[in-house]
């Protein structure tokens, strides 16, 4: 086909569906329901167009020379449409739900085949391959369809997560299943139970690591694109692409789960690791990308339909009724029957009813069934009968689901109201408005003010002011409990973290990776108190403050090897966390007293505040314990913290100065390659020297004082240094199998009377059990970042047999604490027992 004509085509295309949406909204249609009847109205009027005007007459005669293909609709739309959905998602709240998105993805398929299968096959004569066939075609919830409709009708959140969820998973089991029954119809193939399941869990979990690991690669790819906006957005285009077409061609695995799984990961990290206005404009690239895929693949599957139902009998009508029952039926089955089920164990989460009715009416279907169904009828090797059969039926149930689902969604939801809000938000909503609108009655007194606006104007605004206010009168906060108003004070300030941990990344305070893990840490904070309220946030606190998996990792790989580098690497992003994170703390205290207390009242913002200065409390001493014993690092992290600040002002300042047109486009670039000279040194991280060399560590232990430098070299080749955490146990489970020196620190040796007994720079512990005494030894603990030296049995008496002065010496305090233990067992032995 001559490309001019394509590009007549599909330029004439677009030029209709501008107009489009706001048809859709005056008519109260959902907007892929319309797409669908303009493209029937296509479909029809481009067979007889002898009418039209040359203009009109050109287009619809490039339109009707269009070879739409099944390829066209899976290879050239659906990365689009599956990309865009998944870049848009929240995984963290996808993953809440994942339990019921798979049920309904994975298995609700493969049951609605089943029971579409063997309930058509009953009625019909084509057989069960063919019925099951057509099962699997129809099981499958279109995105394009699914996600249009669901954010047009203000479904909540959660819902929309389950639905999107759904539909972005189980193109992946309907088309094994149409692989492996299509083969068998041809005469390729044999159908069996293993065969069907074998392929489609190599097929799905196949395409999900591919897919991570594809958007893993282009994360990291970012970094060499970092500062070139249009080619990181151009890189994310092509992975979507490069995913699904060298999955589904070469690598044999489900193109559609890797394209899905590649979203989510760029979705979830490409925040942090492109630049952060690249981001921005990356969401509004592919919501356009989105809305022209997601037209366009309706107006070609819809242009279809007349052509594939034209050979529709009687018996094909009442098939298609059974057809729409039977699948409705099965879709029952799953959404009132299993994913209950699921809910009652660890892997599910409990979904109420009016969400499952909408789960249940929302199961709508498009052009990936239609595609599918083309492709039947484009294979030559599959009776014509059952072509015929499963174009027709294919294509009158996806009209039903978008006709009558569809239309009656919206009034469903309403009806259920789940468009509407809780009356704990409309109340909060309403405070809301109340003061906003007093702040700008007195904003606008100043402006008239200024302006010179007579009063009789002036009261004109108010009475508009005024109106508004008394209509909220009855709807305040005092009604709500105050634990209530604590609950959604914690929320809001939740979401209000995430934003400025957000604008910390983007004002390149932190790098990608502290800012990855800091995002992850505000997310889940706000999921404890979504889910737990000031329970959830106070058990949060403990939770930010602990160490990472991979800090207790790497510090369990010290202890065993002795090695540090990583154990450094992990303390010095501890480091810069904490101080992040007291920075936000902060903040969000002084943002919670200027703008929660209008809206929430005094008690409860104060509970609010007060929550939030136990946060800081734990962060300051965590922190503190890190300040003292590295206080030259603490300082760099200042300095870091500082000059990243001032560069990032100093970069706004040159570019207000621009846009004010004060400098030019030239004098702008010179002053920011001048900009990123200067502050250079503040991206140079030095390494936290956490300074554990036995030979330097010894020389702080008065017990090693005056040997020669032999005895030294051989002590430090015995010694092993360790670092040991606040509060962290020792001797933990290793009593008698080795002793510890402390270099620096100190430790908390805690006595069977409940007492402690602190040991600092120089002393040691674990000896006695060592010196082959049969006592108990207590629980040691440090009380900060100790230095230890660490001695096993048998370094410990190869050291005492090759120097006897420090065999003496050893001994000695050995001896001094065995008499300490020996009174304090006479004492205990000789005390009246307690009376109650």
């Amino acid at each position: 086909m001559d490309v001019g004509i394509i590009v007549f085509g599909l330029a004439a295309l677009l030029t209709l569906v501008c107009f489009m949406p706001p048809l859709a909204g005056r008519l109260q249609l959902p907007y892929s329901v319309l797409l669908a009847i303009v493209g029937c109205l296509l479909g029809i009027v481009i067979h007889v167009h002898g009418w039209a005007p040359p203009v009109l007459s050109g287009m619809l005669d490039t339109l009707e020379r269009f070879e739409i293909s099944s390829e066209t609709f899976l290879t050239v739309f659906l990365p689009v449409l599956l990309f865009e959905t998944a870049l848009s998602m929240n995984v963290r709240r996808l993953m809440d739900d994942i339990g019921p998105i798979l049920m309904m993805a994975i298995v609700a398929v493969f049951l609605s085949t089943v029971v579409v299968g063997f309930f058509l096959n009953a009625l019909s004569s084509y057989g069960i391959v063919v019925c099951l066939l057509l099962g699997a075609i129809v099981a499958t919830t279109d995105p394009a369809a699914v996600v249009g409709i669901f954010r047009e009708v203000g479904a909540p959140k959660r819902l929309t997560t389950l639905v999107e969820g759904e539909s972005l998973f189980n193109d992946a089991a309907s088309i094994a299943l149409y692989s492996v029954l299509v083969g068998v119809l041809a005469g390729s193939g044999k159908m069996s139970a293993g065969q069907v399941m074998g392929d489609f869990l190599v097929s799905f979990l196949g395409g999900g690591l591919a897919g991570y690991a594809m958007g893993r690669l282009a994360c990291m790819l970012f970094g060499l694109l970092r500062g070139f906006p249009a080619a990181e957005i151009t890189l994310t285009l092509t992975l979507a692409y490069l995913t699904f077409y060298v999955c589904d061609h070469y690598l044999h695995v489900s193109g559609v789960v890797a394209t899905v799984i590649a979203g989510l990961v760029v979705g979830s990290t490409g925040r942090t690791r492109m630049a952060p206005t690249t981001f921005e404009h990356l969401t509004s690239a592919w919501s356009q990308f989105g809305f022209w895929a997601n037209s366009l693949i309706f107006l070609f599957a819809a242009m279809l339909i007349p052509r594939l139902m034209a050979n529709a009998t009687l018996a094909d009508i009442g098939l298609l009724l059974a057809l729409f029952a039977a699948a409705l039926v099965a879709r029952a089955v799953a959404v009132f029957g299993l994913v209950p089920l699921l809910g009652m164990t660890k892997f599910g989460t409990r979904v109420n009813r009016a969400y499952k009715t909408v789960m249940l009416w929302g199961g709508l279907r498009g052009a990936v069934s239609l595609a599918l169904a083309l492709a039947v009828t484009e294979r030559d090797d599959v009776p014509y009968e059952a072509r015929q059969f499963i174009a027709v039926a294919t294509t009158g149930f996806v009209l039903m689901t978008l006709f009558i689902n569809g239309i009656s969604l919206r009034p469903l939801i309403r009806m259920l109201r789940l468009n509407e809000l809780s009356q704990r938000e409309a109340t909060i909503r309403d405070q809301a408005v109340a003061v906003a609108l007093s702040d700008l009655q007195e904003r606008t007194d100043e402006v008239a003010a200024a302006d010179n606006i007579g009063p009789e104007v002036r009261e004109r605004i108010h009475a508009v002011f005024d109106r508004s206010l008394t209509q909220l009168a009855g709807s305040e906060v005092r009604h709500m409990s105050v634990e209530e108003r604590v609950d959604i004070g914690l929320a809001t300030l939740a979401r209000r973290e995430e934003e400025m941990f957000f604008d910390i990344l983007k004002a390149q305070i932190v790098d990608w990776r502290m800012a990855e893990s800091l995002l992850a840490r505000a997310e889940r904070l706000e999921d404890a108190v979504r889910a737990g309220g000031l329970a959830g946030f106070e058990n949060a606190i403990a939770a930010d403050v602990r160490y990472s998996r991979a800090f207790r990792l790497a510090l369990r790989v010290h202890y065993l090897f002795g090695f540090q580098r990583w154990l450094a690497s992990e303390l010095g992003q501890r480091f810069e966390a904490l101080m992040s994170k007291r920075s936000v703390a902060q903040r969000i205290i002084l943002f919670a007293g200027q703008q929660l207390k209008p809206m929430l009242g005094e008690e409860a913002t104060q509970r609010i505040i007060t929550a939030h200065q136990r946060r800081l409390d734990a962060v300051d001493n965590a922190l503190q314990a890190l300040n003292l014993q590295y206080p030259t690092y603490a300082l760099w992290l200042q300095e870091s913290y500082l000059g990243r600040t001032a560069r990032q002002l100093e970069r706004m300042r040159y570019r207000d100065m621009l846009d004010q047109f004060l400098i030019s486009g030239e004098v702008y670039a010179d002053l920011m390659r001048k900009l990123e000279h200067r502050w250079a040194h503040i991206d140079r991280h030095p390494p936290l020297d956490i300074e554990l060399s036995a030979s330097e560590l010894i020389k702080r232990v008065p017990l090693f004082e005056n040997l020669s430098a032999d005895s030294l070299r051989a002590i430090s080749r015995l010694l092993k240094p360790r670092l040991a955490l606040p509060d962290q146990h020792v001797l933990k489970d290793r009593a008698g199998a080795e002793m510890f020196f402390v270099a620096s620190g100190a430790v908390a040796v805690h006595l069977p009377d409940n007492t402690t007994a602190e040991l600092g720079s120089g002393e040691f512990f674990g000896e006695l059990a060592l010196l082959g005494e049969e006592v108990t030894m207590p629980a040691v603990t440090s009380l900060g970042y100790s230095k230890l030296l660490m001695m096993s049995a048998r370094d410990f008496h190869a050291l005492l047999a090759y120097d006897a002065e420090l065999r003496e010496r050893i001994e000695k305090v050995a001896r001094q604490r065995m008499r300490a233990i020996e009174v304090w067992k006479q004492f205990s032995a000789a005390a009246p027992p307690a009376t109650s």
